[in-house]
C-alpha cells in the first residue's frame, strides 16, 4: 500500500474534485433539508486552487487522490479578536481511505499553512447531528463555537 501523502490541488484534479464535492453533498443531505434535489454545488474549487488567500489541500495514495479540504482566509467581524481567521471546508475522504488517518493530514496541511500565513484563529462548519465529523474534529482540537438553529415556516404552519 502507497502512504498517504498530501499536496496542493492543481487545475487538472478538477474532475475528481467535482466528484468529491458531490460525495460531501451526499453526506450531508441526510442533515439538511433545506439542500435542493438534484446536483448542487457549494464551492467554486477552480477559484478556491487559483485564489491567493486559499489553499485546496488533496491527500494522495500513489497517483490516487484520496482525500481533500481547503482552507480560505477570511476577515474576522469588527469585534472579534483576531483580523483574520482560516475557514475549512470541502473536507472529503474517499470511504475505501476512511479510518486511516487521511482527514487528519488534511487538517495538519491547512493548519500549517494557514500557520506560514500568520492566521491565529481557524475555524469549520459541521451539522449538529454529523456526529462522526465533530469527533474527528474534535479529535485534532476544535471545540464548539455556535449552534446556528433554523425553523421551516412552512412546516411549522401544520
Amino acid at each position: 500500500m502507497n502512504p498517504i501523502l498530501t499536496r496542493s490541488a492543481t487545475v487538472e484534479d478538477l474532475d475528481t474534485l467535482l466528484q468529491f464535492e458531490q460525495g460531501i453533498v451526499a453526506a450531508e443531505r441526510p442533515f439538511d433539508p433545506t439542500l435542493k434535489a438534484g446536483e448542487i454545488h457549494y464551492y467554486d474549487l477552480k477559484a478556491l486552487i487559483l485564489a491567493p488567500d486559499s489553499e485546496v489541500i488533496v491527500a494522495t495514495s500513489g497517483e490516487e487522490i484520496v482525500g481533500s479540504g481547503y482552507a480560505q482566509i477570511r476577515p474576522g467581524k469588527d469585534y472579534n479578536a483576531h483580523e483574520y481567521f482560516a475557514y475549512l471546508g470541502f473536507m472529503y475522504v474517499k470511504p475505501e481511505f476512511r479510518g486511516q488517518g487521511v482527514n487528519g493530514l488534511v487538517l495538519e496541511a491547512l493548519t500549517s499553512w494557514s500557520r506560514s500565513r500568520g492566521i491565529a484563529e481557524i475555524r469549520l462548519e459541521v451539522y449538529a447531528e454529523n456526529k462522526v465529523a465533530i469527533r474527528a474534529y474534535e479529535k485534532a482540537g476544535f471545540t464548539p463555537n455556535l449552534l446556528e438553529m433554523r425553523i421551516n415556516l412552512k412546516d411549522a404552519d401544520k
